[in-house]
C-alpha cells in the first residue's frame, strides 16, 4: 500500500504539473476585478479582496484598503470574484455511466484505477471553481476516499477540500450491484456497508467514524420491494440509532431518500440532510422545515441517467424522473425547506458542477439565490462558518468568472481564476 501510495502521489503530481502554485504565497495578494460578491446582497463595484496567511484579511472599496508594500496584485478585468462554491452531493470515485454502469465500476475497475481517476476528477471539479465538495460514499471503493482528502490537504495533489462519508451504510442485502442478475450463490460485493439491527448499525457509524469520515451517509431506501418498487430499507429504531451515533460524535447524517415514507422516517430521526427526496409529499417537506432538515434535490442525475439510458434529449420534455425530480423541489421551495446546491457528480462529468446552478434557476431559484445555495447556505448546511463567503477571517476560496453569476447564471461555470485557501490554482 505504501508502494502504491507513492507511485499515485508521482503520478499525480508529473500529471497535473503547472496547475498550481508550489503553495499559498507568503507575501499578501490583492485581488481586483469589476465586481466583488461577498455572498451577501448585491455585487459591489469597485471593491477589492485582500489575502494574507491564506485566509481574507480584508474586503472592500480598493481605494480604502491599507495594502501592504509587498503584496502580490492579480488583476481580473471584467471578471466577478466569487466565494469558492460548494457541491454538498458528490462521488469522486465514479464516473459517467454511460462511460460504465455503476455495477461495473463498482465490479471490475481495481482500486487504484479508481483512485487515480478520482484524482483527475478532483482536479477537474477545482478548476470549475469547486472547492468544497462533500463527497458522499465510495461506493465499494472502502475507505479511499480518506486518503484522496490526506493528498489534497498535504498538497499531493491538486482538489477541492473534501467532507468524505467513506463507506456509507445500507440495510443489508438491500444494495449493490443488480444482485438478481447474478448467481445467488455469489458473493457480490456491496457498494456500501451492509449492517442490520440496532447493535450493528451503530457499530457502522462507529467504525466508518474511527475511520475518518466527516460525515454519516445513510441509504433510507432502495429497490427492496416485491416489485422492485423503492421501499424503506431501516426501521425506526435502527435510524434513530445511527442518528444517535453520528450526532453524539459531533458528525451530521446524509440520508438518502426517495420514498415519502422512507425521508419522513429520517427526519423523525433527526438527519440532517435529505438527498433527493423526489417523492417527499408537501407534509413531508413540512416537517423538515420544522425540523430544519435541508434538502439537497440533485436535478442534473434524473437528467443525466435520462440521457444515458433513455435517450431523453437535454432540454427536451422530462422523463418522469426528471418531472418527480421538478415535483419535488417546487414543493420544497413553496415550503420554505432550506435547499443546498448538491448534484450527485459522478454520475455526470466532474467539472460540470455548474449545471446543477443551472437547474436551480430553471426551476424557479434567482440566480442570486442559486448562488447562495452554493456558497453561504451550503456552507451552513456543513456547519463551516469559515467558508462560503469573502469576509475578513474566513478560508480565502475565491473564484473569479466572467460575468455576474448573480444576474446570469451561466457565468459560474465561465471560470478564469481559482484560489483555494490562498494558494492559487489557476489563473487567466
Amino acid at each position: 500500500m505504501r508502494i502504491l501510495s507513492s507511485i499515485l502521489a508521482a503520478t499525480l503530481l508529473n500529471f497535473y504539473a503547472g496547475t498550481s502554485d508550489a503553495a499559498a504565497p507568503a507575501h499578501p495578494v490583492l485581488l481586483t476585478a469589476e465586481r466583488v460578491w461577498t455572498g451577501e446582497g448585491q455585487p459591489q463595484r469597485g471593491w477589492a479582496v485582500l489575502v494574507a496567511q491564506g485566509r481574507i484579511a480584508a474586503v472592500g472599496p480598493a481605494a480604502q484598503l491599507s495594502v501592504p508594500p509587498d503584496a502580490e496584485r492579480i488583476d481580473l478585468p471584467g471578471k466577478t470574484l466569487i466565494p469558492g462554491m460548494i457541491d454538498l452531493h458528490s462521488h469522486v470515485l465514479l464516473h459517467p455511466y454511460n462511460e460504465a454502469s455503476w455495477d461495473d465500476q463498482v465490479l471490475k475497475e481495481a482500486p487504484a484505477y479508481r483512485i487515480m481517476l478520482a484524482g483527475r476528477h478532483a482536479a477537474s471539479t477545482l478548476q470549475a471553481g469547486f472547492t468544497t465538495l462533500r463527497d458522499l460514499g465510495t461506493e465499494g471503493a472502502d475507505y479511499a476516499d480518506v486518503g484522496i482528502r490526506r493528498a489534497i490537504d498535504e498538497g499531493v495533489a491538486p482538489g477541492p477540500r473534501l467532507l468524505v462519508a467513506t463507506r456509507a451504510i445500507v440495510a443489508s442485502y438491500s444494495y449493490g450491484p443488480a444482485e438478481r442478475s447474478y448467481r445467488p450463490d455469489l458473493a457480490i460485493p456491496y457498494g456500501a456497508q451492509p449492517a442490520t439491527g440496532v447493535d450493528e448499525v451503530t457499530r457502522a457509524v462507529r467504525e466508518q467514524s474511527a475511520r475518518g469520515a466527516d460525515w454519516i451517509k445513510i441509504y433510507g431506501d432502495y429497490r427492496t420491494g416485491i416489485d422492485g418498487s423503492t421501499r424503506p430499507t431501516f426501521s425506526m429504531e435502527e435510524m434513530k440509532a445511527m442518528v444517535a451515533a453520528s450526532h453524539v460524535s459531533g458528525r451530521k447524517v446524509a440520508v438518502h431518500a426517495s420514498s415519502d415514507d422512507a425521508i419522513r422516517t429520517a427526519v423523525l430521526a433527526g438527519a440532517d440532510t435529505i438527498e433527493h427526496g423526489y417523492g417527499a409529499s408537501e407534509q413531508t417537506f413540512r416537517l423538515m422545515k420544522e425540523r430544519g432538515t435541508a434538502y439537497i434535490p440533485t436535478l442534473t442525475a434524473p437528467e443525466a441517467t435520462g440521457e444515458y439510458f433513455q435517450k431523453h434529449v437535454r432540454g427536451g420534455p422530462p422523463t418522469p424522473a426528471m418531472h418527480a425530480a421538478q415535483r419535488a423541489f417546487a414543493l420544497a421551495r413553496k415550503v420554505g425547506v432550506t435547499i443546498g446546491n448538491g448534484s450527485d457528480v459522478g454520475v455526470f462529468a466532474h467539472g460540470s458542477n455548474a449545471r446543477e446552478l443551472a437547474w436551480l434557476v430553471k426551476l424557479g431559484m434567482t440566480p442570486l439565490e442559486a448562488m447562495r445555495a452554493a456558497t453561504v447556505v451550503a456552507a451552513g448546511i456543513l456547519g463551516r462558518g469559515d467558508l462560503g463567503a469573502l469576509k475578513p477571517g474566513m478560508l480565502a476560496d475565491v473564484v473569479a468568472v466572467d460575468g455576474d453569476p448573480t444576474a446570469d447564471i451561466a457565468a459560474a461555470a465561465r471560470v478564469g481564476f481559482v484560489m483555494k485557501g490562498g494558494e492559487v490554482f489557476r489563473r487567466p
